[in-house]
């Protein structure tokens, strides 16, 4: 039986890594720590401030990027966050590590409505720790969103096609239309003078010689059935 799933994301608790001082140096530390307070305070765009400084410290660790996705996260920069994800993940020797940054950057795609991308981060997670069920119903979820997506985009596209095949097709009569438009072209082409409204004095002049050819002959055939009528008698007994 298929699993619904009800939206909503799980997303891991963040991690604020901070390790200490003396296997990372005294400024990065110092900076991740004001970053870590803000952070808990709300204040993402501080902590954000301070994690940046401590990624510019020399020899910074990955944990400074790490931080620093997460508060971008918090102030909906999917995309950046995940560039830092990415970083991390590639950045950390420990696996446990790397499953949190996968699941991170799995969080960020999904929040990005980048479902394929969220997929592969999530799979990458597990591979490093296989019993994070949040990673697992996360993955499900995003398996279940992809799915959508395909679907719709594959009805707008046969929408599109379909719109296309009724734009070619002929409207009810336009065949006929155009079949008579072209009669009429035709016939104007062999009546210049009909399509423009007058008639040359030679076909005026036939014209008034037949009127005056069938009005002789009128007359002739009505003077000779008064000559035959005349000529009839009736033959009486009395």
């Amino acid at each position: 039986m298929k699993r619904e799933y009800s939206g909503k994301i799980l997303l891991i608790g963040f991690v604020l890594l901070i390790t200490p001082v003396l296997l990372m140096g005294q400024d990065e530390g110092d900076y991740i720590r004001k970053g870590n307070r803000l952070y808990n305070k709300g204040e993402f765009s501080g902590s954000e401030a301070m994690y940046r400084r401590a990624q510019n410290q020399e020899a910074s660790t990955p944990n400074a990027g790490f931080n620093l996705g997460d508060a971008l996260y918090k102030q909906g920069r999917f995309s950046e966050a995940a560039g830092e994800f990415d970083r991390a993940s590639a950045d950390y020797e420990d696996t446990a590590r790397q499953a949190e940054s996968f699941y991170n950057l799995g969080n960020a795609f999904l929040k990005d409505n980048k479902y394929k991308e969220s997929i592969v981060a999530y799979i990458n997670s597990l591979k490093n720790k296989p019993d994070n069920m949040e990673a697992k119903y996360n993955l499900a979820y995003a398996q279940d969103q992809l799915k959508k997506q395909q679907e719709q985009e594959q009805q707008q596209q046969q929408q599109q096609q379909d719109k296309g095949k009724d734009q070619n097709k002929d409207k009810p009569g336009e065949n006929l239309d155009k079949k008579n438009d072209k009669q009429d072209k035709q016939q104007d082409q062999k009546n210049p003078d009909q399509q423009q409204g007058t008639m040359s004095r030679d076909d005026a002049k036939r014209l008034l010689e037949a009127l005056s050819a069938a009005e002789k002959k009128t007359q002739e055939k009505v003077r000779k059935e008064k000559s035959q009528s005349a000529k009839v008698r009736v033959i009486k007994n009395w």
